[in-house]
């Protein structure tokens, strides 16, 4: 009885963090309840290695027509934005307006909520998908960007619910605020299933690396959010999502050259 109860619970996590995470009909089969988001929340990376796992079909599909690395990559990156619904890239650009375009918190949060996009937010957006893009024409090797798309998407939701947990929410409405709180059980399953896929992906000494890259982005974005708007919002998730896949994609492109006999 134990056993089952605790297979559909992970069954029934997984789908929440499938359906929040992705536009993929995998919806959870009851209605989600106050506290079920929080505590599914340790399933993000999951829902990140499915991402991942699109963008890389599509990659090695682009390259078996043979297309060069670059539009395979265009390609492969336009497929991860096509299963999440751009969720993400829209919380960039929101976040980026919001934190560099008002002067008050009020005015900032305004920003953050209004549809359209401003200067910072395009820029931001702009960098995000060039800095991607160009990691993955680096990497180019099929079951290598296999493996680091897997990798970034998976780690880049590992720290969601650890920042969840740590930085309060900055209004008491919204999609951050109704997801609540996670456990801490939640935050660190999750924080370490990222770091697995690391070191699965990438090797330990890469993995550490990389737990320090992206501890570092973590923390420099939860100061400007606390600094700024007193917390965090589902859009600065959003940027902390997008930041934490540069973070690894760019480490992975850039380590490729310090391996031997590369």
């Amino acid at each position: 009885m134990y056993h089952s109860e605790l297979l559909r619970g992970i069954v029934a996590d997984l789908r929440i963090a499938i359906s929040l995470s992705t536009l993929l009909p995998i919806g959870p089969a009851t209605p989600v309840s106050d506290g079920d988001v929080a505590r599914a929340s340790w399933a993000l990376p999951v829902a990140g290695l499915l991402v991942g796992f699109a963008g890389a079909a599509v990659y090695w599909i682009a390259r078996e027509m043979g297309l060069t690395p670059s539009p395979a990559a265009m390609l492969g990156l336009a497929a991860t934005v096509l299963v999440t619904g751009a969720m993400h890239e829209d919380g960039l650009a929101d976040t980026a307006d919001g934190l560099g375009g008002g002067r008050t918190r009020e005015r900032k949060l305004e920003i953050m909520r209004d549809s359209r996009i401003g200067t910072y937010g395009a820029c931001a957006l702009i960098a995000s998908l060039i800095l991607r893009w160009s990691a993955l024409e680096t990497i180019a090797e099929p079951m290598s960007i296999a493996a680091a798309l897997s990798v970034a998407h998976a780690a880049a939701r590992a720290g969601m619910p650890a920042f969840m947990w740590l930085i309060p929410p900055a209004r008491s409405d919204g999609l951050s605020a109704l997801a609540g709180r996670p456990p801490g059980r939640s935050a660190g399953i999750a924080f370490a299933l990222g770091a697995l896929c690391l070191v699965f992906g990438s090797g330990p000494s890469k993995a550490l690396l990389g737990v320090i890259l992206l501890s570092l982005a973590g923390l420099i974005l939860a100061w400007l959010a606390t600094r700024q708007v007193g917390g965090q919002t589902g859009d600065i998730l959003g940027a902390f999502e997008q930041i934490g896949e540069i973070v690894v994609l760019l480490m992975t492109a850039a380590l490729l050259h310090t391996e031997p006999g590369l």
